[in-house]
């Protein structure tokens, strides 16, 4: 796939926790002798990290050769890096791809420095400055139960927190004062993201579309920062864990899926590859 080159379909996918999976995110609930056979797709100070099925890595193989996949995350460009996807070719990295929520767009593995002029424009009309949020943060964070402090990318901020020590009204304190500036807030596993409102992963998405000029878009995700990326797809599809399962959330176009775990990120690479094949089955 070359960047130059349009494509009919374009398939947009978060990955943590919808195509790739931690260990602590594989939800593997069946006897050990029937569990999967996992494949690493990310290495990080030598260990591993991130898993797919095996299945499903051939899965994305084959989706990658015949539709434009476009990964698109709330991962910084470093902490993106580190993924490998399996590919239809040795060294192959997608078209495009969508990293901080929108504020990089990747062509070729290389960030666009018109896309982000543009976002950086869009943030600033449209938001509060990222260093209100970071202090805002740093006195609402109580450090019994916050593991780190991030500002991402000069973009959004994030943090690692014990979640079961969260006080109770905490998120929701947060989520209304940063609604007032222009903010939104997520909350994904451990993590509590705090992201301008602007910044999203449909925006990007969009000027992808238009560079390819696909005509049909398919996406995934779990989380709320993926809403507006499902309801920009055609169809899309959420796995049966995370934050948009455990909400209830769905629309038209949207399919909920039972499977929860590594078993639901196969499923979802199974479920694009049926809809590009114009809905022949695909085994396995």
């Amino acid at each position: 796939m070359h960047t130059d080159v349009a494509t009919e379909v374009l398939v947009a996918s978060d990955l943590d926790r919808t195509l790739i999976y931690s260990n602590r995110a594989l939800a593997l609930d069946v006897p050990d002798r029937l569990a999967p056979r996992l494949l690493s797709v990310e290495v990080h100070d030598g260990k591993a990290l991130s898993f797919m099925t095996e299945q499903a890595a051939a899965l994305l193989v084959d989706l990658a050769r015949e539709a434009c996949l476009v990964p698109a995350t709330t991962r910084t460009l470093t902490q993106y890096e580190r993924i490998n996807l399996p590919g239809p070719t040795p060294g192959w990295v997608p078209a495009y791809a969508i990293c901080s929520n929108g504020g990089q767009l990747l062509v070729d593995g290389v960030p666009d420095q018109d896309w982000r002029a543009e976002i950086t424009g869009r943030l600033a009309a449209g938001s509060a400055p990222l260093d209100e949020v970071v202090r805002h943060l740093a006195l609402i964070a109580a450090p019994e139960w916050t593991h780190k402090r991030r500002a991402a990318d000069g973009l959004f901020a994030y943090l690692v927190v014990e979640r079961a020590e969260l006080p109770a009204g905490w998120v929701d304190e947060l989520t209304g004062w940063c609604a007032e500036r222009g903010w939104t807030v997520s909350l994904q596993g451990r993590k509590v993201y705090a992201v301008p409102a602007p910044l999203t992963k449909s925006a990007a998405l969009a000027e992808a579309v238009r560079r390819t000029g696909a005509t049909t878009v398919l996406g995934a995700g779990d989380s709320l920062l993926d809403a507006d990326l499902l309801l920009a797809a055609d169809a899309a599809w959420r796995p049966g864990h995370g934050e948009l399962a455990d909400s209830g959330w769905t629309a038209p176009g949207v399919t909920a899926l039972d499977e929860v775990g590594v078993a639901a990120g196969e499923e979802i690479v199974r479920r694009f590859l049926t809809r590009v094949r114009g809905g022949v089955p695909v085994a396995g």
